[in-house]
């Protein structure tokens, strides 16, 4: 039997990042407690910022009745002489009855005690108390907090709890709260509860009582009104994603408004204006023409019939924010970028002072410009030793988040290479996994030099990342690394690079440094593992030609028909794996006795002296011997007792092996 189940958790405001993060566990969550009482059944998970609701249109009552097999010891150890041992006695007890009701079955081979229990499912009335704690305690929002004299926590105070299995309620305590059959409505509506009698009937009455419980039904509201506003006043919204997520995790009635400020911020960097609106205010900016207008979107959580002062309030926040920013922003221009008074600020202990931090990343860009060829290392040292400068300006000071964007302003205001300046801007690129690179080898080499000596600075010290645990995004930085060279076809040999770059770090493992790098190779490319470690067997271990490598490799793994191939290949590495295949490998021809020797040998030889513009097509030849190779191992014994005969035979299967191994090392393949 089923009935409607509501459970709604009332709470003060959810603080919309932490309960984003997360919401995608959430529903997963409950579905495993459900599992775990026998209860699993379909349901929907809904919030606004005072609320948490699961309902379940048909929710079981009870769980299933079930039956529980129980064995014991071996007959001739439960009973001696007739008699019940205690292994039998304590059986019977564990079982809840006389010796006489149990039974024997075979287990293992012999005839143990045995009992067939039939256990009845509770009703779900008696489990949900200890479900909803339990469901309660796993949500994970990162910092809790503890109110009254509860010793429970949780993200924030639970201020009332709904349960209602159809029209019945669900009385019992949590957290210090008392469940009930009430809600409460939207703040501009009361303060005082609202009752309802049946488990679908919350619905109805919480929508009368302006609360949008539907989350993607809030979401959709806001984008009409975007759209409204948009066409009425001939302009476009910006529409960051993650900031609508965040507007409709804090709102329960949301009502977009189109606010303004004064033209004359507009001379501020749209970065500095656009930071004020979302990171500070969670406004969305507004464009006319692709340029930057002197509007924006806030979107109320109030229920009003006028909205004015609410627009004039914000109007007055965001004024008062971009004041700030162009009295910050006109100081600066009159200081100019001066980098020496970085000498005073602290990188991290044991690494000196920022100032430091840019002459290793200095050397590092110069070390670069030899390795590639440029020519233009005074301006590549400028942007460097420029790179951090802005962090001593007051606009930097107050919004941190622009550190290298305000760099690249005043750089350009300073009368600097335009070079340079885009460089500062784009000393972090790329900062995540959608993230854009650096613009040009000029300011790629600058960004690679930053993260190589973040990642080669803290593996000095030890600042190692481990498990989940990478509190300086030192993995980022790599994978960072990996993606320029990729780019801009970077020779990056990591055994070469990483050797040359840790003797100006003299506490360094070198050898973890690489390890590391590697290990990122693994994660960074989506293909199966075994494929990487074939190509990193093959040799020097220059990240653009491992990439093209995987990626030959990779394709011809992939397809349906390579388990076949496969088998053939396994063998050839199989017999050769006691060869050194550094050695003379070389075969005389005059010793061949067979014709699949000869043709074999003929076959490889026409594939070997052939010119392969790319690594797939030659792979794919190297492959094609298959038929060849299987004729030869049908009919040519190799391990015949004429050493040369063997010898030869062996060089040439070995042959085979090591021109795979230039590119791949076969025999490190796993399907």
């Amino acid at each position: 039997m089923y009935k409607p189940l509501l459970i709604e958790i009332g709470v003060e405001e959810l603080p919309a990042i932490p309960f984003l993060k997360e919401l995608p566990n959430i529903k997963r969550k409950w579905s495993k407690i459900l599992e775990d009482y026998s209860l699993l059944c379909e349901f929907d998970f809904y919030y606004t910022p005072r609320r948490m609701v699961l309902w379940h249109r048909e929710f079981p009552v009870k769980q299933p009745d079930s039956i529980q097999e129980l064995y014991g010891a071996p007959l001739d150890i439960a009973f001696k002489d007739k008699k019940a041992t205690n292994a039998a006695l304590s059986f019977a007890k564990k079982c809840g009855v006389d010796i006489d009701k149990l039974g024997k079955s075979q287990k293992n081979g012999k005839e143990v005690l045995y009992f067939k229990k039939e256990i009845e499912g509770k009703s779900s009335s008696e489990l949900l108390q200890d479900m909803i704690k339990a469901f309660l305690t796993s949500l994970n929002f990162g910092k809790s907090m503890r109110w009254g004299k509860l010793e429970e926590s949780f993200i924030r105070p639970i201020r009332w709890v709904g349960i209602m299995l159809a029209d019945e309620v669900q009385k019992f305590e949590l957290y210090g709260v008392v469940s009930g059959n009430f809600s409460y409505p939207h703040r501009s509506i009361g303060y005082d509860p609202f009752y309802y009698d049946f488990a679908g009937s919350f619905f109805c009455k919480l929508d009368k009582n302006g609360v949008i419980l539907y989350q993607n039904e809030r979401r959709e509201r806001i984008l009409e009104q975007f759209k409204k506003i948009e066409d009425k006043n001939s302009i476009t919204i910006e529409k960051d994603r993650e900031l609508l997520d965040e507007i409709v995790a804090i709102t329960e009635y949301p009502t977009a408004l189109l606010g303004s400020f004064d033209k004359e911020f507009l001379r501020l960097p749209n970065e500095v204006i656009i930071t004020s609106m979302k990171e500070h205010q969670r406004y969305f900016p507004v464009f006319t023409k692709d340029k930057l207008s002197n509007h924006f979107v806030v979107v109320s959580n109030a229920i009003t019939d006028d909205y004015s002062l609410i627009i004039k309030g914000n109007e007055k926040v965001l004024r008062a924010r971009l004041s700030d920013a162009i009295f910050f922003y006109d100081n600066d221009l009159k200081k100019g970028l001066d980098y020496s008074g970085l000498k005073d600020i602290v990188y991290m202990q044991g690494l000196g002072s920022i100032y430091d931090k840019e002459l290793r990343e200095k050397e590092i860009a110069l070390y670069l410009c030899e390795l590639y060829g440029l020519k233009e290392k005074e301006l590549i040292s400028r942007a460097v030793m420029l790179s951090k400068a802005d962090l001593l300006s007051e606009m930097v000071y107050e919004f941190t988040e622009l550190q290298g964007i305000m760099g690249y302003y005043y750089a350009k205001a300073m009368g600097e290479d335009i070079r340079v300046c885009r460089a500062i801007k784009e000393q972090y690129l790329p900062t995540g996994e959608n993230s854009p690179l650096p613009s040009s080898v000029f300011s790629s080499i600058v960004a690679l030099s930053n993260k190589l000596d973040t990642i080669l600075a803290l593996f000095e010290i030890g600042k190692i990342p481990t498990g989940n645990k990478d509190p300086f995004g030192l993995r980022r930085a790599a994978n960072g690394i990996i993606k320029i060279v990729l780019e801009y076809n970077f020779y990056f040999d990591i055994d070469r690079v990483f050797d040359d770059l840790c003797k100006n770090y003299k506490q360094i493992d070198t050898k973890k440094v690489k390890e590391f790098f590697i290990e990122r190779l693994y994660q960074f490319f989506d293909v199966n593992p075994s494929v990487i470690k074939a190509v990193l067997q093959s040799g020097k271990k220059d990240i653009v030609t491992i990439a093209k490598k995987i990626e030959a490799l990779n394709d011809i793994v992939s397809s349906s028909s390579f388990k076949e191939i496969f088998t053939t290949f396994k063998r050839v590495s199989n017999i050769v794996k006691d060869i050194d295949i550094d050695s003379d490998l070389r075969v005389d021809l005059l010793l061949f006795e067979k014709d699949e020797e000869k043709e074999l040998y003929r076959a490889y030889k026409d594939i070997k002296d052939k010119e392969f513009n790319d690594y797939e097509t030659r792979l794919r030849e190297l492959f094609s011997l298959k038929p060849y190779i299987d004729n030869f191992f049908d009919n040519v014994m190799v391990n015949v007792e004429d050493k040369k005969i063997k010898t030869n035979r062996k060089n040439l299967i070995c042959s085979i092996y090591k021109s795979f191994k230039e590119i791949a090392d076969i025999k490190e393949i796993t399907l």
